[in-house]
């Protein structure tokens, strides 16, 4: 575990303020004059191998205010990965990582909610260097970088994070009291199943595990529509449970990334996904994510089903291969982003077809159980009102976190690209219309 550096000699308070200003200019500087301001503030940090590790110690200090200023803008560890990653360059993303972790030192676990934890075990987010005064030595042996080269890259991530604006929180900042947070468990999107959580879940993973290993699109489409039955039925288990008084929780959120190329196709795809499963989708196309607004338990499914769906479309547009016009030039773009929404607008039809006929089993008292056989149990009246419920409750959370929104639509250009990509949908995966898409 690496250790606070105290005070020190070698002008360690003037290199902080040394360190302070040339963050200050670079996160200021207009776009014409960055350049200059970042060649400025790296040579004066470059110029003195003596005072290095109270340059190394001032950085961590630094970013542990930069990193924390983010959280208490709105922002979490995988969406400043996420930044950077689509901004910057990887040895700025090993840089990223690392602060992090280096600020992660003042939160204890327990001040940590679930997808928190999560994020930070998926970034690997470890503190590897002995002291914070060797940090930027051993990274920039890692790495392979001179003073000066680390120094720009330090800058020019700082620059990044300081100019990030606030964004509607999706759980609470370390420190910070916010809904009850579930038990932690180990890493959410391995594949297989996962110690700790709901064993509905890992049932749910398992179909959709086997759904993206299959070659038989048959078989794929029967894993992945018993997938979705099964995300129905725990949502309506959830649902009963509140009513019941055995669950505290409200609408929470998350976040998804959704990166180029197609993002608009991609979104559509994880608005399907939501909508069958009762939560709502906000796209903010600026930063590269979604925010997707429900109940835990279904969030959840709904980010499992989502990640499973993608890697089947995906694999189905490449081998749609590519398309060319008669004069020769490409319109593979064009067909792939029809594909796309094709294939979201048809998984959303066969989506809905699921959940609806699972809730109506659910009335009529047929319960499906975890190995996917029914039970017949005494029909509930409580479940139709307790599921409108919840979902006036997420309509409500989406306007409390998003009181100005705008409608974008994704348009297809292909006709050959949108047939294929139905067809694709029918033969992976689960039925409303092509819908617009909320930002």
């Amino acid at each position: 575990m690496g250790r606070r550096g105290q005070g020190g000699n070698g002008g360690g308070g003037d290199v902080g303020v040394l360190l302070d200003t040339a963050v200050r200019g670079v996160v200021t500087a207009p776009e014409e004059g960055l350049d200059l301001a970042l060649d400025t503030g790296a040579s004066l940090l470059a110029a003195s191998a003596g005072l290095w590790p109270a340059v190394s110690r001032a950085a961590l200090g630094h970013a542990d205010t930069a990193v924390g200023r983010c959280w208490s803008a709105g922002w979490r560890p995988a969406d400043l990965a996420r930044v950077v990653r689509r901004d910057l360059r990887p040895v700025h993303l090993a840089l990223a990582v690392d602060l992090i972790a280096a600020e992660g030192r003042r939160h204890p676990a327990a001040a940590l909610d679930r997808r928190w934890q999560e994020q930070l075990r998926e970034l690997e987010a470890e503190v590897w260097w002995p002291s914070d005064e060797a940090y930027l030595s051993g990274f920039a042996q890692r790495h392979r970088l001179d003073r000066f080269a680390l120094a720009t890259a330090l800058l020019e991530l700082l620059r990044s994070w300081g100019r990030l604006p606030p964004i509607a929180p999706v759980g609470p900042a370390p420190g910070h009291s916010g809904h009850a947070a579930r038990p932690s468990r180990p890493e959410q999107r391995q594949r297989g199943p996962v110690a700790g959580e709901p064993r509905m879940l890992s049932r749910i993973r398992a179909l959709l595990a086997k759904a993206e290993s299959t070659d038989f699109p048959e078989e794929a489409e029967a894993l992945t529509a018993k997938a979705q039955q099964l995300m129905a039925q725990h949502s309506i288990d959830e649902a009963l449970l509140a009513v019941e008084g055995a669950d505290p929780h409200a609408p929470g959120a998350l976040r998804i990334g959704v990166d180029n190329p197609y993002e608009g196709p991609k979104t559509m795809l994880l608005d399907a996904v939501a909508a069958a499963n009762r939560c709502r989708v906000v796209w903010a196309k600026e930063f590269g994510f979604c925010t997707v607004i429900g109940f835990d338990a279904d969030l959840d499914g709904v980010e499992l089903l989502y990640t499973s769906l993608l890697v089947q479309a995906t694999h189905a547009m490449q081998q749609a291969g590519a398309r060319q016009h008669l004069d020769g030039a490409s319109r593979t773009k064009a067909f792939r982003q029809s594909f796309l929404v094709a294939y979201a607008a048809r998984i959303r039809e066969r989506l809905t077809e699921a959940t609806e006929r699972t809730t109506s089993d659910a009335a009529a008292g047929r319960h499906l159980r975890e190995d996917g056989t029914a039970e017949q149990l005494v029909p509930d009246e409580r479940l139709l009102p307790a599921l409108k419920a919840r979902t006036e409750a997420v309509d409500h959370e989406v306007g409390r976190m998003f009181p100005k929104l705008v409608s974008q639509r994704v348009r297809v250009s292909d006709g050959e690209g949108w047939a294929a990509g139905r067809a694709a949908a029918d033969r992976a995966s689960l039925r409303g219309r092509s819908g617009e898409i909320r930002g």
